[in-house]
């Protein structure tokens, strides 16, 4: 058996095990990747993030969804049709964002390894190659970013062909006329507005009284109102669903003696680390209740010279933070320099239909120390232009040094918008930002200048409050 020996070995070659690498291999230190799927680029290129991006903008595309009254025409898409359309484009979509992190290992000079690895001792990796042989990879620090997937638990018949989760649901090939979706976090809502859009018959359940409870509050009731203007039955603080298939129906039974008979069933509510198998007891690395990685602020794990990164250390489970954390991981592993940069304040997106965008304190967390202004996308002529006025812009400013501390977003692109706001909290900006920029009209951005000013008579003459 060969024994090989690195500076750094990564396992899974996701967001944060691809950029970990990378990051490694630019200062010049060896670095080889060990993957078990076929191909790089983990949950986010084949069951999470681009998959369903791509299917929302897919669906947005073949059924002309909210804007057909625009021009007084529109067409009714047979489903079976849709359905292979959508599967034909996320297939390549997904295809094309795999050979781009193939690519960039290949750049990076890192020794990419297809197999199936575990520990046995600190310090150490054996690896089980797809092409039956073995493997013992030395070396100076381990990062572990083999990711999550979607929670399972005991109760729901996940072996019923019509009942899915977030990755199963991307196989359904057939055309259905109803689907209950369970969970109200960002895959619940993204997965149950794709569909509405489609113009199947959606029930979104969850137990929590509100949508994606970590959001403003008035942004997750402004999300509600439009996912039911669209079509969407919402159960929410209906208590737990019991899901079962009786007289050869599905039944999604909730508290009340209620119940529902969907076609099919999606259940996304959480994730779990994906560290089964690789030895971790062996070498004194710890998890949670759900199988994820326990670190420290330096994304070091309970062992020594072993780190995590990305989904299997826990929420938020974000692309964009797990690619940073990879980075940063590698960093303090290898004393690179990079882990002396303070990380930014990272935005959240949620590719519902309409979109969501936050950045910093909601208005709840601000307190009376804060205030807020408001901008409604039905008052933005690009929002009109479009035809896309639900939502609004809203800030949360410091009332003493007038600084940005937050911002709120549900609309068209909300997720891109989102940025601007980073940018100037990042940069510790105030309300005078937003008031004295110019922004192109007829743009979305110009609601950033209308909520500013919503804003600044609260900050200078204490007016009360008003919506535009």
């Amino acid at each position: 058996m060969p024994r090989d020996t690195f500076d750094l070995v990564v396992i899974g070659s996701g967001p944060a095990g691809e950029k970990a690498a990378a990051h490694a291999a630019y200062f010049g230190r060896s670095v080889a990747l060990v993957e078990r799927a076929a191909r790089p680029g983990g949950a986010p290129v084949y069951s999470g993030g681009i998959p369903t991006k791509t299917l929302r903008e897919a669906a947005l595309y073949v059924t002309g969804s909210g804007r057909s009254h625009l021009y007084g025409v529109g067409a009714r898409v047979d489903i079976d049709v849709a359905l292979q359309v959508l599967r034909r484009r996320t297939g390549a979509v997904m295809s094309l964002m795999g050979d781009r992190v193939e690519a960039n290992l290949r750049r990076h000079d890192i020794e990419m390894i297809r197999g199936v690895a575990r520990f046995e001792r600190r310090g150490e990796v054996v690896v089980e190659t797809h092409q039956g042989g073995m493997r013992r990879l030395r070396a100076g620090a381990v990062l572990i970013a083999t990711g999550s997937r979607p929670f399972r638990p005991a109760g729901i018949p996940f072996d019923d062909p019509d009942v899915h989760d977030s990755d199963t649901i991307l196989s359904i090939d057939r055309p259905f006329k109803s689907i209950v979706v369970i969970g109200g976090g960002p895959v619940g809502c993204e997965y149950a507005s794709i569909f509405t859009a489609l113009g199947l018959d959606v029930t979104l359940v969850d137990s929590a009284p509100t949508l994606l409870p970590f959001v403003d509050g008035e942004i997750s009731e402004m999300l509600a109102a439009a996912f039911t203007r669209a079509g969407m039955k919402l159960r929410l603080g209906s208590g737990g669903a019991a899901v079962e298939r009786r007289r050869g129906r599905l039944r999604v039974s909730l508290p009340g003696n209620r119940a529902i008979h969907p076609d099919k069933v999606l259940f996304a509510a959480g994730r779990s680390g994906n560290t089964e198998g690789l030895g971790l007891e062996k070498v004194g690395v710890k998890l949670d209740e759900r199988g994820r990685v326990i670190v420290n602020r330096r994304y070091r794990t309970t062992a020594p010279g072993i780190y995590a990164a990305g989904d299997v250390i826990g929420p938020p489970a974000l692309a964009s933070v797990s690619m940073e954390q990879g980075r940063h991981a590698a960093s303090f592993a290898l004393g690179t320099p990079y882990h002396h940069v303070g990380a930014s304040v990272a935005p959240f997106g949620v590719y519902c239909v309409p979109e969501v965008g936050m950045v910093g304190l909601t208005e709840a967390a601000g307190g009376d120390g804060c205030v807020v202004g408001r901008s409604l996308f039905a008052a933005n002529p690009r929002a009109n232009i479009a035809g896309a006025t639900e939502g609004m812009v809203k800030l949360v400013f410091r009332r003493r040094d007038r600084r940005l501390v937050g911002a709120h977003i549900v609309g068209e692109i909300a997720a891109e918008m989102i940025h601007v706001a980073q940018a100037v909290l990042e940069f510790k900006g105030t309300v005078d930002y937003f008031v004295h920029t110019t922004f192109n009209v007829p743009t979305w951005t110009d609601a950033y200048k209308y909520a500013a000013f919503d804003a600044l008579g609260q900050l200078e003459a204490g007016a009360p409050r008003r919506r535009r």
